[in-house]
């Protein structure tokens, strides 16, 4: 059965798509820690565990991953990109891509961000216009 990261990857549910290759697909986070909080999943393997994944599939994200971020970096305002790779509640191999202007952005306990349909369409446009430079 196909995980819900499949279903967005697919196009079968909507997500608010930053980037996307042949392999891999990045989208917004619905609840964010900070304004482009991004997920990026390989679309082909829907292993839970990140070290599962062969080396190709492995190196792809990661360097996928890495544009994903430098367009985070050049779209918003952030001193860097985090990266966590956590995995527990979407069985489907994930890194999370977080804007930081702070180590505290990065605690997945504080409440999360409430934003607008038009604020995550304008965010994403952004990364994605960055990303497509980066190609």
């Amino acid at each position: 059965m196909s995980t819900i990261f499949t279903k967005i990857a697919n196009g079968d549910i909507p997500s608010y798509k930053v980037a996307e290759s042949e392999d891999f697909y990045a989208f917004l986070d619905i609840a964010p820690m900070a304004k482009g909080h991004t997920l990026v999943i390989p679309k082909k393997v829907e292993d839970d565990y990140i070290f599962n994944l062969d080396e190709n599939t492995y190196m792809g994200l990661c360097t996928f991953a890495r544009k994903v971020a430098q367009a985070i970096k050049a779209a918003l305002p952030c001193k860097r990109v985090g990266v966590a790779v956590l995995g527990m509640e979407v069985p489907h191999t994930h890194i999370h891509l977080v804007p930081l202007q702070s180590e505290s952005d990065m605690d997945f306990r504080k409440p999360k961000l409430e934003l607008s349909q038009e604020e995550f369409v304008q965010i994403a446009s952004s990364i994605y216009e960055e990303y497509v430079k980066i190609q």
